[in-house]
């Protein structure tokens, strides 16, 4: 009798060495910001602990075949040190959205619905009469020639416009997303690493945007005494300094960066773990880290009230839980009619994916 024996499926059974190995250097490169001899030195001291390689296969075969492969690559001639590939960036990117949304699943592109209809670019089963100016790519071939014999029968066949119909769309609208990163002091403060989570949302975010949502668009900014936008392909390297936090000049960008953007629908997403303690006035700063100044507040609590006059809303990842944080999130988040979320580290990525397609709702025609 022919059969098949099943056994227990195990996680991982059919990685190569590689791919085992190549997990925990993505995850050590987004530690190292991008070092790839630090990564491949903590790689080896987990080796020499958890004897992640043996006799058949070791650190300088994982080493030869991330060459091999093209994830990293010579510095240069005269120096025998490595750096990261576009490739691996990418890769780090699409672990990113994995680990961050792994319940997300690829979909038509453009996948932003309206609850509008009218002359979209996605069809529903619904049908309606023609109306002049309806594309003639939305007739409902079957349905029309079916109308024109119930009309006027087979022997007088003819096709009239009262006879056709055509099938509801709905717009697919785009959205350009503003995603600012706080990289103050504070985000590597008492030991805690808060910039590693946040840069991995925002490796996921940005991936997730350009293969899920093609239409749309991205721009990164990171904040701290003052405010500079960044590459995607830069997000795995950043780094916190010795920063206060200017918020405003971060606000004040990414308006900037969204005024640029022709279509209406606008928001921004700011990852932050403290309360605004720096603006600039003129050439010079003016920075207070003890309690919340009026006049930092002030400024701050201002742009936020343009940003909502001008239907931008933003929304606020409060990476702390300090009563006096949770009372200014709250005013700045009534200023601008936004929303605000308190969240663990491990929580940010599923907030930031449940808002970003939450706030898909509000379109125009």
């Amino acid at each position: 009798m022919i059969g098949w024996k099943f056994s227990e499926h195990k996680p991982g059974d059919n990685e190569s060495p590689f791919d085992k190995l190549f997990k925990i250097f993505q995850e050590l490169m987004m530690y190292t910001s991008g070092d790839v001899r630090e990564a491949l030195s903590w790689l080896t001291e987990l080796d020499k602990e958890y004897n992640l390689t043996d006799e058949n296969y070791g650190m300088a075969d994982f080493i030869q075949d991330l060459i091999d492969k093209g994830y990293i690559e010579q510095e240069s001639a005269q120096s025998p040190g490595f750096v990261p590939s576009s490739k691996l960036e990418i890769a780090l990117r699409r672990k990113a959205l994995e680990d961050v949304f792994g319940q997300l699943k690829k979909t038509k592109r453009g996948n932003h619905n309206t609850r509008q209809g009218g002359r979209g670019d996605e069809f529903t089963s619904d049908l309606r009469p023609f109306e002049f100016g309806d594309s003639l790519d939305s007739i409902a071939v079957s349905e029309s020639l079916r109308n024109a014999q119930l009309n006027h029968g087979i022997d007088e066949f003819k096709l009239t416009q009262e006879d056709l119909e055509v099938q509801e769309t709905f717009y697919q609208s785009q959205m350009s997303t503003v995603l600012m990163i706080d990289i103050s002091h504070s985000m590597i403060l008492y030991g805690e690493d808060r910039i590693t989570p946040a840069k991995k949302v925002a490796m996921a975010l940005a991936e997730l945007i350009t293969t899920r949502y093609p239409k749309d668009t991205l721009d990164v900014l990171v904040f701290g005494d003052d405010a500079r936008q960044i590459e995607i392909k830069d997000l795995p390297y950043l780094e916190v300094g010795p920063y206060h936090t200017n918020t405003v000049a971060g606000l004040e960008l990414g308006m900037d960066l969204l005024r640029r953007r022709k279509n209406p629908n606008k928001q921004i997403f700011m990852i932050t773990d403290g309360k605004p303690t720096c603006i600039k006035k003129g050439k010079k700063y003016y920075k207070n880290s003890f309690g919340l100044d009026r006049k930092i507040v002030s400024r701050t609590l201002g742009l936020a009230t343009q940003c909502r006059k001008l239907q931008i809303p933003i929304t606020t990842f409060m990476i702390a839980r300090d009563p006096y944080l949770v009372r200014f999130v709250d005013q700045f988040t009534r200023a601008n009619n936004g929303k605000a979320f308190y969240s663990s580290l491990q929580g940010l990525g599923e907030f930031i994916f449940m808002d970003y397609k939450n706030n898909k709702a509000r379109r125009h025609r």
